[in-house]
């Protein structure tokens, strides 16, 4: 089952990102806060997670260290705005997180996102 997690508070987005991935075949949770989607992650299965980086208030290291707790082995994008510095996205991809930019298009971010979980199947499919 393909099923993406999405963590944020910009409802519009959330809507249009849940339909296009209805429309794709995927099911979709949408949580508007962080412990909302930790949750959810705690409660189900995710292909991938996709959380806004306004939303995230550890320091990266403990947010990487957090969703690899939750979810082991599911990918987690960060999605981040063009006023996010570039050191900071760079702190994000060394541990482990994707960073997708908040202004690509749904249709470019879901094939991000497909890409993301068709990896991550190849990589628990390589390691059994």
């Amino acid at each position: 089952m393909r099923r993406i997690l999405l963590i944020n508070q910009d409802r519009p987005l959330a809507q249009t990102v849940g339909l296009a991935c209805l429309a794709r075949g995927m099911a979709v949770g949408i949580a508007e806060t962080l412990c909302e989607g930790i949750r959810s992650l705690l409660d189900g299965h995710v292909s991938v997670v996709l959380v806004d980086s306004a939303l995230l208030r550890l320091p990266p290291a403990d947010q990487a260290r957090l969703f690899d707790a939750v979810a082991p082995g599911v990918p987690v994008a960060v999605l981040v705005s063009h006023t996010v510095s570039p050191p900071e996205g760079v702190r994000y991809q060394v541990l482990g997180l994707h960073v997708l930019s908040k202004s690509l298009s749904v249709e470019d971010l879901l094939e991000k996102v497909e890409t993301l979980r068709l990896a991550a199947s190849l990589r628990r499919d390589g390691a059994s």
